[in-house]
C-alpha cells in the first residue's frame, strides 16, 4: 500500500506541475497578448454565434390573416394577401432566409430551415392552385399573367447558395402575386378574377391531401414499422414498373426525425393561414354545403401543431415507452387533420 501511495504521489505532482506550467505559459498573465486576445476574442464571438443562433431558430408566431388583409373587400382579396405575407415572413423573419445559408451561425441550422421547406411546399402548392385553377373560369380560359410568372419563381431550388437565388426569386415571385392583388382589388378592371368555386376549392385541398398524407407516414415511421404493401390495393388489373415485397420496413433516419418533424411544424403553420384565409373567401360555398364548421375543425388540428415546445430537443421515444415520442403526436394532429380534409373534399363534390 505504501508503494502505491508514493506512485500516486509522484503522479500527482507531476500533473499539477504540468498544469501550473501549461496554465502560465499558455493562458495566464505570461502568456502572449496577442495570444491571450485571440483566445479571448474566439470564445466570446463563439458565445455570440451560439446566442444568434437561438435567436433565429424562434419559430414565428401565427400572424392574424384580418389585420394584415382588407378582408373580405373583395373575392380572393384574403386568399391572395395570406399568400404574399406568408412569403414576407418567410423571407424577413430573424435571421431572413437560412436555408442556403453557407455561413454560421445558419449553417449549423437544421431545424429551422426544415420549417422553411415546409412553408415553401404549402406556397408552391397555392401559387399553382391560383394559377391554374382560382384565377381561371374554364379549362380552356387563358391564364392570369402575374400568377403564370409568380409560379415559377416559387420552384427554384430551396437550397441553392449560387443564382438564381431563393431569396431572390421568392421575393420576385411575392411581387407577381401583390400585382396580382393589386389588379384584383382595382374594381373599374376586369383582367384579374378569383373564381370562388367549389370544384376550384378542391382541386387546391386535394393536394394538401396529399402532402399532409405523406408527412403522417413520415411521421409514423419514427419508430419504425412493418407495412403490408398497398400500393395496388383496389386496382383489379393494374401493374406498377417493378416488383416490390409484400411487406416494408419503414423507417426514419435517427438523423432526419428532428427535421421531419419541423417540416411538420412549417406545414401546419402556412396552412393555418391559408385555410382561415379561404374561409372568408369561399364563405358563401362552405355555408352552402354546410361544412363551415368543418374546414374550422381542420385549422383547429392544425393549431395545436403550433403548440411551444417544452424539450430542448425532438425525444424518438417508443409508442408506447417510458420516454414521450414527439413525431407521433405530431403525425396524430396531422392525420386527424387529413381526414377531416378527405371529408370536406366529399362535401365539395355533392351537389
Amino acid at each position: 500500500m505504501g508503494f502505491f501511495k508514493k506512485i500516486m504521489t509522484a503522479w500527482r505532482r507531476f500533473f499539477s506541475g504540468a498544469g501550473e506550467t501549461l496554465s502560465e505559459d499558455y493562458i495566464g498573465k505570461n502568456a502572449p497578448k496577442k495570444l491571450r486576445v485571440g483566445l479571448y476574442t474566439t470564445l466570446v464571438a463563439l458565445v455570440l454565434l451560439l446566442l444568434l443562433g437561438w435567436y433565429w431558430s424562434q419559430e414565428p408566431a401565427e400572424f392574424n390573416i384580418h389585420v394584415e388583409t382588407n378582408t373580405g373587400a373583395v373575392i380572393g382579396e384574403t386568399t391572395a394577401s395570406a399568400l404574399v405575407n406568408v412569403v414576407d415572413v418567410l423571407l424577413d423573419k430573424p435571421g431572413g432566409y437560412l436555408s442556403n445559408d453557407i455561413m454560421p451561425p445558419g449553417i449549423w441550422l437544421d431545424n429551422q430551415p426544415s420549417w422553411e421547406y415546409g412553408v415553401i411546399i404549402q406556397v408552391r402548392d397555392l401559387s399553382k392552385a391560383m394559377r391554374e385553377s382560382f384565377s381561371r373560369s374554364q379549362s380552356q380560359s387563358a391564364e392570369d399573367p402575374d400568377l403564370s410568372l409568380a409560379e415559377p419563381r416559387f420552384n427554384v431550388d430551396h437550397v441553392r447558395w449560387a443564382a438564381p437565388w431563393p431569396e431572390v426569386e421568392y421575393r420576385e415571385g411575392r411581387n407577381y402575386v401583390a400585382s396580382y392583388l393589386e389588379r384584383l382589388s382595382n374594381e373599374e378592371a376586369f383582367d384579374a378574377q378569383f373564381y370562388a368555386r367549389a370544384d376550384n376549392l378542391r382541386y387546391w385541398l386535394g393536394t394538401v391531401e396529399k402532402r399532409l398524407g405523406s408527412l403522417s407516414q413520415r411521421l409514423s415511421a419514427s419508430v419504425g414499422q412493418r407495412r403490408i404493401n398497398t400500393d395496388l390495393s383496389g386496382s383489379l388489373g393494374a401493374r406498377q414498373s417493378t416488383a416490390s415485397p409484400r411487406e416494408l420496413v419503414v423507417k426514419t433516419s435517427w438523423w432526419q426525425v428532428d427535421n421531419v418533424f419541423y417540416e411538420a411544424r412549417g406545414t401546419a403553420w402556412a396552412l393555418v393561414h391559408f385555410l382561415k384565409a379561404v374561409e372568408v373567401d369561399f364563405g358563401d360555398v362552405l355555408a352552402q354545403k354546410n361544412a363551415t364548421v368543418s374546414l374550422r375543425q381542420i385549422i383547429r388540428e392544425l393549431e395545436m401543431t403550433q403548440r411551444p415546445l417544452r424539450s430542448p430537443m425532438i425525444v424518438n421515444g417508443e409508442g408506447f415507452g417510458l420516454l414521450a415520442n414527439h413525431s407521433l403526436v405530431m403525425a396524430s394532429y396531422i392525420s386527424r387533420a387529413n381526414a377531416a380534409i378527405i371529408d370536406l373534399r366529399e362535401l365539395m363534390s355533392q351537389g
